[in-house]
């Protein structure tokens, strides 16, 4: 009888040590598990991260890999020469979103081919004003909180207003102001 109540003890020991092995592997698995994610996310969040140094600025291979090919290298003058400015007043807006309380306030400078366009600009001031605030208030904040998005932005500006022109072309936007709330 002895060995029988032996037999059952060591067998049931032998049960509950194969369970806790398995137990102990799962748990050891899973945790595996969660490390590597873990470290995947922190890589993948760390990647899209900008160097501080450049502030958002591309870096010269980036600038480099976006130009077109005819214009790599650009001469030092056409970075230092700006063209005639010519300044709008501020603009107000709210943004497209679904609660209606985010509005951008930006003020900008038009960069003008030659002098022979500000008069139109003066003339048809209203009819700009007008596109700008149309274009400005159908973003949304996601479109226009990154450098991409604002670029995107300044050619949309560019290309509606050279629609309208005449006597020449508005050649770049220059923001001296933006700020979203």
């Amino acid at each position: 009888m002895a060995d029988k109540e032996e037999k059952e003890e060591i067998s049931t020991e032998g049960g509950e040590k194969k369970k806790s092995n398995l137990l102990l592997i799962i748990i050891i698995g899973v945790l595996f598990l969660i490390l590597v994610i873990g470290a995947v996310v922190a890589f993948l969040m760390m990647g899209n991260e900008e160097p501080a140094a450049t502030n958002g600025a591309p870096t010269q291979q980036e600038a480099s890999a976006d130009a077109p090919k005819e214009d790599a290298e650009p001469s030092d003058s056409s970075l230092t020469e700006v063209g005639l400015m010519y300044p709008l007043d501020g603009f107000t807006v709210n943004l497209l979103s679904e609660s209606g309380k985010r509005y951008l306030k930006v003020e900008m400078n038009l960069e003008l081919e030659g002098e022979e366009l500000s008069p139109e600009l003066d003339t048809k001031k209203p009819v700009f004003r007008d596109v700008i605030i149309r274009i400005l208030s159908s973003k949304s904040l996601e479109e226009i909180s990154t450098i991409k998005g604002k670029e995107k932005l300044k050619e949309q500006l560019v290309n509606e207003l050279n629609m309208r022109l005449k006597d020449g072309k508005v050649k770049n936007v220059y923001f001296t102001d933006f700020v979203v709330q």
